[in-house]
C-alpha cells in the first residue's frame, strides 16, 4: 500500500483531502497535532513513529527527519537500483506529502521572546516539502490549502494527479520555502548589507495592468515587515491600480514628515501641492489653492482625521484616491456618494525598511532618506526670521520628495511653486518661479528650498532678480562662497543643512 504523509500546522480543509486519499486505499501517516485531529474525525491514520519505529524527541524538534520517510519520498520509481534499495530497508513509497509550516512570520508579529520565536522555525516541514518537490515526477506535494480541491478533483477523476499539476505544486513549494527562509534570515541578520540579500514578499493581488495598459503587474506585501500594505484599509472605491500604489506611497512619504496638520496632493508620482494649517479642512483648502489644475484626478493625503466638511470639499472635484489615518463617519457617508472614489485608511508610520530599485539582473538597495531634523548653519549676514526659518524647514521636508533636480517655493507654509525632474537646477528654479507668477503671488514673500547644493551663483542671482527673501540648501559646493557673496549683496538670508536629498 502506498502512503501519504500529513503534517500540518493549519488543519483547515485537511479532513476532505485525507478522506479522498483513504478512498483511494492510500495509507495516511501523520504527526502530532495532525494525527490527533484526523483521529478525532474518525479518519484511519498511522502514527509516523509506528512506521519509523523511532520516537519523537527533543520536544518535537525531531519527528519526521528519518530515512524511512525521506527514502519513501525521494526514490525514483522507475530506477531499479532505487527500488531495490528501499525494498531492502522495508521502505514504502510515499506518493503524497501534505505539509504546511509553523507560522514563523505570523509569530514575529506577536512580540514573542527571541527563544520562543526560535521554536517556530520549522525544520522538518521545509525538508519534507523540498524532498517531495524535488521528486515531483512521482510525488504530489501540497503546501497551499487552496490547492486541496484541485488535487481532490484530479484524484477522483484519474486516481492520481497530472504531471503538470505536480510540477506547479513543486514550484510553489520552493517559492514558499525560499520566502520562509528569507524571513528567518531577516530576523537573525544584523548586517546592514549581508552577502545575500533575501527578500520575502507574498502576492497580494494581480493588478489590472501596470504603468501602462500593455504591461502586466501585481502587488506583493513584505511578509517580514510591519506595518506593510496589508495594514491599508480600503473603505470604498475601485481596485487600486499600479500607478495608484506608487502615488499613494509618494503622498504618504510627504505627510509622514510632519507632526503638524498637513495635506499633500500628488500627481504622476510627484507632489504638486503641499500645505500645513490648523486642521484638515484648512490644509486642504490651501493645498487646493496652491495648484487647482494639477490636483484634478490626483491623490490627496492627510496626516489627520478627515472631517465631514473636508469630505464635502473633496467631493467637489474628481479625485482618484483619498488617504488619511482616520475618517469621521459622516465623512465616509459623504464619500459613499462617489462609488468609484478610492478611500483608504492608512496608519501614520515612519518607514525603516530599505529602498529597493531593480536594475537589469540586480537590485540597488539603500536606507530610506529618513532625515527629519537639520543642524542649520547660518551662512549669510542677513539671518532668516523665526517664521522664515520654520517655512524653510517645511519647504526642505517637501522638496526632498520631489524628483531631482528639485526646487520648492513656499509662502505661508504653502507650496506655491515646485520645479522638479529638471536636468539642470536653474530650469527647476525657473519652473517654480513661473508657477508663482501665474498665481499673482508676490515672490518677495516666498522662500526657496533646494534638494541639492548650488554649483554656481546663477541660482542666487535669479532669486535676487525675483526678490526671493530666503533660501535653504545643503551647501557643499566648491563655489558656495560665490552664492553666499551674492546673497549678502542682495540681503538674502541663506542657510545650509549639510544634507542632500537627491530623488531620482
Amino acid at each position: 500500500m502506498h502512503k501519504a504523509l500529513i503534517s500540518v500546522y493549519d488543519k483547515t480543509g485537511i479532513e476532505a483531502i485525507a478522506s479522498c486519499l483513504i478512498n483511494q486505499n492510500i495509507e495516511i501517516l501523520a504527526t502530532g497535532g495532525s494525527l490527533i485531529y484526523l483521529k478525532s474525525k474518525n479518519i484511519p491514520v498511522t502514527d509516523v513513529t509506528d512506521y519509523t519505529l523511532f520516537p519523537e524527541m527533543l520536544d518535537g524538534r525531531v519527528k519526521t527527519l528519518h530515512p524511512k520517510l525521506f527514502g519513501g519520498i525521494l526514490f525514483k520509481r522507475k530506477e531499479a537500483s532505487h527500488s531495490k534499495t528501499i525494498n531492502e530497508h522495508g521502505i514504502i513509497a510515499i506518493d503524497y506529502v501534505i505539509v504546511n509550516l509553523y507560522p514563523f512570520v505570523k509569530k514575529q508579529q506577536e512580540n514573542l521572546s527571541h527563544d520562543d520565536l526560535i521554536e517556530f522555525i520549522d525544520i522538518g516541514g521545509p525538508s519534507l516539502l523540498r524532498a517531495a518537490a524535488k521528486n515531483y515526477i512521482d510525488v504530489t506535494v501540497i503546501t497551499d490549502i487552496s490547492d486541496y480541491q484541485k488535487v481532490i478533483e484530479e484524484i477522483k477523476k484519474s486516481q492520481k494527479t497530472t504531471l503538470e499539476t505536480r510540477k506547479k505544486l513543486a514550484a510553489k513549494v520552493f517559492q514558499l520555502t525560499s520566502a520562509y527562509d528569507a524571513s528567518v534570515a531577516s530576523f537573525l541578520n544584523e548586517d546592514e548589507f549581508p552577502e545575500y540579500y533575501n527578500i520575502s514578499y507574498q502576492l497580494k493581488q494581480i493588478l489590472r495592468y501596470g504603468e501602462n495598459p500593455h504591461q502586466q503587474a501585481a502587488v506583493y506585501s513584505d511578509v517580514t515587515k510591519q506595518p506593510n500594505i496589508n495594514n491599508w484599509q480600503q473603505i470604498q472605491g475601485k481596485e487600486l491600480s499600479y500607478n495608484n500604489y506608487r502615488d499613494i506611497q509618494s503622498a504618504l512619504q510627504v505627510v509622514n514628515e510632519f507632526t503638524e496638520p498637513v495635506c499633500c496632493a500628488v500627481k504622476h508620482n510627484t507632489p504638486c501641492a503641499v500645505a500645513a494649517g490648523k486642521n484638515d479642512e484648512d490644509t486642504y483648502k490651501k493645498t487646493f489653492a496652491a495648484d487647482p489644475v494639477s490636483i484634478f484626478g490626483g491623490i490627496i493625503a492627510f496626516n489627520t482625521k478627515v472631517s465631514k466638511n473636508t469630505a464635502d470639499l473633496l467631493n467637489e472635484i474628481f479625485l482618484e484616491v483619498i488617504i488619511a489615518p482616520d475618517f469621521e463617519n459622516e465623512a465616509l457617508v459623504a464619500f459613499s456618494k462617489k462609488k468609484n472614489l478610492r478611500v483608504i485608511k492608512i496608519p501614520l508610520s515612519i518607514s525603516t525598511t530599505k529602498n529597493i530599485i531593480s536594475i537589469n539582473g540586480g537590485l540597488l538597495v539603500q536606507n530610506n532618506d529618513a532625515i527629519r531634523n537639520y543642524n542649520i548653519d547660518f551662512v549669510t549676514e542677513n539671518k532668516p526670521t523665526e517664521d522664515q526659518l520654520s517655512q524653510l524647514i517645511f519647504a526642505q521636508k517637501v522638496v526632498k520628495h520631489c524628483t531631482s533636480n528639485a526646487i520648492a517655493l513656499v509662502n505661508n507654509f504653502i507650496t506655491v511653486g515646485i520645479g522638479s525632474g529638471q536636468t539642470n537646477r536653474i530650469r527647476a528654479v525657473e519652473q517654480a518661479i513661473q508657477q508663482v507668477k501665474e498665481k499673482n503671488i508676490n515672490l518677495s514673500e516666498c522662500i526657496l528650498a533646494s534638494d541639492a547644493f548650488f554649483p554656481f551663483d546663477d541660482i542666487v542671482r535669479l532669486c535676487a532678480k525675483n526678490n526671493i527673501s530666503a533660501i535653504i540648501q545643503p551647501g557643499g559646493s566648491i563655489k558656495d562662497g560665490d552664492s553666499i557673496k551674492v546673497c549678502n549683496e542682495h540681503n538674502i538670508s541663506m542657510v545650509f543643512t549639510g544634507i542632500r536629498h537627491f530623488k531620482h
